[in-house]
């Protein structure tokens, strides 16, 4: 005698569709929106992959976003949101300091926000925040606010370049090295002497060839500070 099987019924699918939807929420959509992007890149981020990744018709997600646009800002805003703010009245130094360098760690984890920040205008909550906050991190501490928006955009452009490169540069920074000793041959037959004698140091071990995001932080930072009786009256 074979025995009835005393499972449960399958749910209702239009019920369980009704129940996503009726949980499905903006930050939500953001959310895995970012997950979708950090995995796949931008390319693969659609109305479409979004929905069926949240296991919801496209049309429902109109409901909270917009459009496409509004989502890619969205998704900007939200990784911006997790950077460190400058704190208004600290050291104006340690606080760009922190700020950069959270914005390096931040925006790594995320490769494609960069391009967004640089190439988009954005105006969401979090960037208005991290924006605001840095000047006015630096108007306390003797900047004018054209001043201040000076520096911020030559920090920025340092912090924003290095990332780019960063990610893009297309030798790995292990194989720099092996690299330097393969275009070494051709620069000994060129004319390019300092060039030739940079790679030599580089294939020797005396020098690493790496960019350093400290250095070229620390240049900015205490060419402002070496100047600052210039810098503040301005």
């Amino acid at each position: 005698m074979v025995k009835r099987k005393t499972g449960k019924p399958n749910k209702n699918p239009l019920k369980t569709n009704l129940k996503k939807r009726n949980t499905l929420s903006k930050e939500l959509v953001l959310t895995t929106a970012i997950q979708l992007a950090d995995e796949s890149g931008l390319e693969e981020l659609s109305m479409r992959s979004l929905a069926v990744r949240l296991g919801v018709e496209a049309m429902s997600l109109y409901n909270h976003i917009k459009n496409k646009d509004e989502l890619l800002d969205g998704m900007v805003d939200s990784v911006v949101s997790q950077i460190a703010l400058p704190k208004i009245g600290g050291d104006w130094k340690k606080e760009m300091k922190k700020r950069a360098r959270s914005a390096r760690e931040i925006l790594n984890l995320h490769p494609w926000s960069t391009m967004l920040i640089v190439s988009r205008i954005n105006v969401g909550p979090a960037m208005l925040s991290y924006f605001d906050a840095t000047l006015g991190c630096l108007y306390s501490a003797g900047f004018s606010l054209p001043m201040a928006d000076h520096i911020i955009n030559a920090v920025d452009s340092h912090i924003y370049g290095y990332i780019l490169q960063e990610l893009n540069f297309p030798i790995d920074p292990k194989e720099y090295s092996k690299a330097a000793k393969g275009f070494l041959p051709s620069l000994e037959k060129s004319p390019f002497f300092y060039l030739t004698s940079l790679t030599k140091k580089v294939v020797s071990g005396k020098y690493n060839g790496l960019h350093d995001f400290e250095f070229g932080l620390d240049l900015i930072l205490n060419g402002i500070n070496f100047n600052l009786n210039f810098f503040q009256k301005k």
